[in-house]
């Protein structure tokens, strides 16, 4: 049985190295966009429907990174928040030029 992560630090550097593979990363990326734009688009036309499809295509895109290309288990049942979070915080610093698409270049 692994160790279970106990702070959100740890847990960060272990959501980085799941998300290693930058077809994975990039999919991440595209499933936020998109999670953001339907949300923003949702409040702005009072449409609340598209609050269903949120998940569907955030969860979608981040799994099929996971599946077909890091060939991993995503971390969203072990750790759902802490997940979540980091979802939205590797977007950010990928952005943000903080980390790259390319795992390599992250910083140590």
């Amino acid at each position: 049985m692994e160790k279970r992560i106990d702070n959100y630090p740890e847990f960060y550097i272990f959501y980085l190295k799941e998300h290693s593979n930058k077809m994975c990363r990039l999919l991440h990326m595209i499933g936020t966009t998109f999670v953001l734009a339907l949300i923003i688009t949702a409040l702005y036309h009072r449409a609340y429907i598209l609050f269903f499809y949120v998940p569907l295509v955030g969860y979608g895109f981040a799994w099929v990174g996971h599946f077909f290309f890091e060939k991993n288990n995503p971390a969203t049942f072990a750790y759902p928040l802490w997940d979540l979070k980091s979802d939205f915080k590797m977007y950010f610093d990928v952005l943000g030029g903080k980390i790259s698409l390319d795992s390599s270049k992250d910083p140590k």
